[in-house]
């Protein structure tokens, strides 16, 4: 008996409804977290963020079930390295550190699975237009790839290795294609208008379970929202509101596509930061989710919670352009 039916026959004698996860529900949350803030020639950002995210909410297509036996949560430990080449140049890297855990109980019995270590990372270039779209604003275009330097392999107390939505890494390369609008008002130079359109395009891990295959569904996220600044206590604080619109596709093994994977999602994100200085700031956002259809019976995001500190570095007379 080859390793990857062992594996189904074992779940299955648990008694474990196992539902596999799109990578950024249920997994590091990659394209979530690229495209630090447009800054002059010469400046450099480095970002360590904690993102802890929840699944605890049980939905077949568009109706949430009354059922929370399932649980699913994600620690990760996120730092984001920027320059800015020129002007209009700069590249970007996400680095990760995961946690992820998998506990299900059914009939008295609780089962736990979890997996810990370096996850996949990215990296992206973007090009900057300054005015592209009248004074005040900046349009910045940028591609990358997703870089699998995470294991794939990790493996439970009996030996058996964990699906593809539990493992740090994915041994698959991605395409990640990039682009934001940021623009200000002369009427109100701190209210920021903003919008991200992220897509990624899987790769294929060509060695899951040794001998199969898995490809994660391509994924498309938009974010469009608003953002201002104001004085507390003579510090500076910018408090922004976005909606996040994400569609992940099937998932596939060999060459069919898995039920109960994919779906689209919209979500409410409150974000403030505190700027301590010019050079540091401390930022926390909550992802809330006030729409979810999925593809079958799926565990779908409860909520997610991010924090961290951003310090950018500026050469001699340089300044941020915007936030």
């Amino acid at each position: 008996m080859t390793k990857k039916y062992s594996v189904f026959i074992t779940l299955f004698l648990l008694g474990i409804n196992v539902k596999a996860q799109t990578c950024c529900s249920g997994g590091i949350p990659l394209s979530n977290n690229i495209g630090l803030s447009t800054q002059k020639k010469g400046t450099f950002q480095i970002g360590v963020n904690y993102d802890y995210n929840n699944l605890n909410t049980l939905n077949n297509e568009d109706e949430k079930l009354d059922d929370n036996a399932r649980l699913r949560i994600t620690h990760s430990a996120l730092i984001n390295v920027g320059y800015s080449v020129t002007d209009k140049i700069a590249i970007e890297g996400l680095f990760t550190w995961v946690n992820q855990r998998r506990k299900i109980t059914q009939f008295g019995n609780e089962n736990l699975d979890q997996t810990s270590g370096i996850g996949d990372a990215v990296l992206l270039l973007k090009y900057n237009l300054k005015n592209l779209i009248g004074e005040n604003s900046n349009v910045a275009l940028g591609i990358g790839t997703k870089i699998p330097i995470g294991s794939s392999t990790e493996t439970n107390e009996q030996g058996i290795t964990y699906n593809a939505d539990l493992q740090p890494g994915s041994n698959a390369w991605d395409l990640i294609y990039w682009s934001s609008i940021n623009k200000s008002f002369n009427f109100r130079p701190s209210l920021n208008f903003s919008s991200r359109l992220i897509y990624r395009s899987t790769g294929s891990n060509n060695s899951y379970f040794e001998d199969s295959t898995y490809k994660f569904g391509n994924e498309f996220q938009f974010f469009l929202g608003f953002s201002d600044q104001f004085l507390l206590f003579k510090t500076l604080i910018d408090s922004s509101l976005i909606f996040k619109y994400r569609n992940a596709e099937k998932d596939k093994t060999g060459d069919f596509n898995l039920d109960s994977t994919g779906g689209d999602w919209i979500f409410i994100i409150p974000n403030v930061s505190i700027n301590i200085n010019s050079s540091i700031a401390f930022s926390t956002r909550v992802e809330l989710p006030i729409y979810a259809r999925v593809d079958g019976t799926q565990l779908t995001p409860t909520y997610r919670l991010t924090t961290g500190i951003l310090v950018s570095l500026f050469e001699k007379s340089t300044l941020p352009i915007i936030n």
